[in-house]
Order: structure tokens, then C-alpha cells, then sequence
């Protein structure tokens, strides 16, 4: 792509004493694309988020967000017109209405959308906060990152509190911005969560960028874990296929994580009666562990 990205990040660092959050990190988010930022809790996904903002002053190094250099405040307040944010942690004045907190937003940064966002992501607008679920606190929350119709949205873990058919709304509408020129850059710990919208994703472990990947070749090396109860032992040497690791038997149960040809698995399996059979994503920190090496040792 030759247009401006609309996030590049170069040597980000960020120090808290001796802590390191963010370590020298590169890396740019295109305009248009939806950049998922995965890792897990504690690896410094919202110490890179409220810098890119301006809520916190990188140590060394620095990032421009819609053009605007992180580290200089005026072209910075500028930009964040243009941009939609969802913290990881909601805070709301609990005894106001939903509606009454959308209308101060509105007076803040505009309400192009508010109409669209509503029908969408409809929380009680007419109760107070304080009485809210999780759920209906997101989805508030999800509705002022958006509602002004900005040209990138930062989220800090946006599933957070849905229950799975919010979860598909959310997707199915981030698939939509993406289409419509939106650009999408959200943290999450869940590989999963990724892998259903992000055209790319970054890997961060202990403030270090360890991966840069399309999603599909994430979704390769990551591989499903995959559980079989057959009415006999599985033969391991006769199951011996490519991509086949962490192969585990206990009686007529055999877990292992695969990365194959599920073709080539299931004519293998044919010769077996399966009583039951999952599959489902590997843990984060398993994909850390087999694709991205663990030798740093302790920090």
C-alpha cells in the first residue's frame, strides 16, 4: 500500500522503574485494516494503547497515529478527533442514564452515528448505569467509540462482557467498518477472538513484539487441538502424519495438537470407530511455546 498507515510505531519503549512495558516494538497498521494486538494479560497490550493516544509518554522511541507524532501534543489532540477508543476499563458516572452519558459524549466529538450505533448495540438507554451488566456496559461503551463516525477505533479487549451472539454482532460489524474504510486496532488475549476479523496480527509477550502475521499463516502454525475417544487405542505410528505434535493417550482418549491436512486425518481416522471427537483453538501460550520459542528466560 502507498497511503499513510495509520499507525507506525518505530522503537516504542515504555519504562515504569525497572519494569520494561514496551520494548523497542516496530510495527504499522495500514489504513483500511483490522490489526488485532495479541497477547496475553500482562504483556504490555494497554501500555502500547494508551501511549499511541497520548495517555502515556514513551520512554524512548515514538509512533505517529493518523500522521500525528505521538510525542507532540497539539497535531496529537488533533488526531484523536478522528479516532475512537474503548478502554479496557469502563468508567462511568453510575448514576446517570445511558442516554443522558451518550448525549455529554455527543457535545464532546459528534453523533453521526449515534442513531445506527444504538439500534445496533442496545443497552437500556433510559436506566441508570449503576443497574447495567457487563454486557449492556460494553455495548455503551462500544456505541461512543464509534458513534462519531471516526476514521480508526483503538479497543482495549472489545468482547469483554459480550455473550456470544453480541460477540457475532461485533464481528459482523467490524467486518463492515473494514469494508467501509474503517480502520481497527484492538488488543485481545484470545486467539480465537482474532482470528475471526483481523487481516493481521501482531504477537506481544513481555513487552516485545515476537510475531508479525497474516492471519492464515497464525492460524497454520497455531494449529487446533484436537480430542479423540475411539472404541479402541488409537495406533500412534499409523497416525503418523504431518503436523500431528503433543501426541497423548490415556486409554481410548488421545489429545494432540494439529496443523495438517484435515483431509489426510480424518481418511487416517476412518479405520477407527470415534465415540466423540473435539476440536478447538490451542491456548495462547501454546502457540507461544511451540512457534515463538520460550528462551528469554525470567525478566
Amino acid at each position: 500500500m502507498t497511503e499513510m498507515p495509520a499507525i507506525e510505531v518505530q522503537a516504542l519503549t515504555k519504562r515504569f522503574g525497572e519494569t520494561v512495558a514496551n520494548d523497542a516494538l516496530e510495527f504499522r497498521v495500514e489504513s483500511g485494516e483490522i490489526f488485532g494486538f495479541l497477547g496475553p494479560n500482562g504483556a504490555g497490550k494497554t501500555t502500547t494503547l494508551r501511549t499511541l493516544l497520548g495517555l502515556l509518554s514513551p520512554t524512548s522511541g515514538t509512533a505517529t497515529v493518523l500522521g500525528a507524532d505521538v510525542r507532540d501534543e497539539e497535531p496529537l489532540r488533533q488526531a484523536r478527533k478522528r479516532i475512537g477508543y474503548l478502554p479496557a476499563e469502563l468508567s462511568f458516572t453510575e448514576s446517570v442514564t445511558g442516554e443522558s452519558f451518550l448525549g455529554y459524549q455527543a457535545a464532546l466529538k459528534g453523533d453521526e452515528r449515534l442513531t445506527e450505533m444504538t439500534d445496533l448495540f442496545d443497552p437500556p438507554l433510559e436506566k441508570p448505569i449503576r443497574t447495567y451488566s457487563s454486557g449492556n456496559r460494553q455495548m455503551l461503551g462500544l456505541i461512543q467509540a464509534f458513534m462519531h463516525d471516526p476514521d480508526l477505533v483503538i479497543m482495549d479487549e472489545p468482547t469483554s462482557g459480550l455473550d456470544p451472539l453480541k460477540q457475532e454482532r461485533l464481528n459482523s460489524f467490524l467486518r463492515a467498518e473494514r469494508e467501509a474504510g474503517t480502520t481497527i486496532f484492538f488488543s485481545s488475549h484470545v486467539l480465537g477472538e482474532v482470528r475471526r476479523v483481523c487481516d493481521r496480527v501482531g504477537i506481544i509477550r513481555e513487552g516485545e513484539l515476537v510475531a508479525l502475521e497474516d492471519i492464515d499463516s497464525l492460524l497454520r502454525k497455531g494449529g487446533k487441538r484436537v480430542r479423540l475417544h475411539t472404541d479402541e487405542p488409537l495406533d500412534e505410528d499409523a497416525l503418523a502424519l504431518p503436523g500431528i505434535v503433543d501426541f497423548e493417550q490415556v486409554g481410548t482418549v488421545t489429545r494432540f495438537t494439529f496443523t495438517g491436512d484435515y483431509n489426510e486425518l480424518l481418511a487416517a481416522l476412518s479405520t477407527y470407530s470415534l465415540i466423540d471427537m473435539e476440536i478447538e483453538e490451542p491456548p495462547l501460550e501454546e502457540v507461544f511455546m511451540h512457534y515463538y520459542g520460550d528462551d528469554r528466560g525470567d525478566r
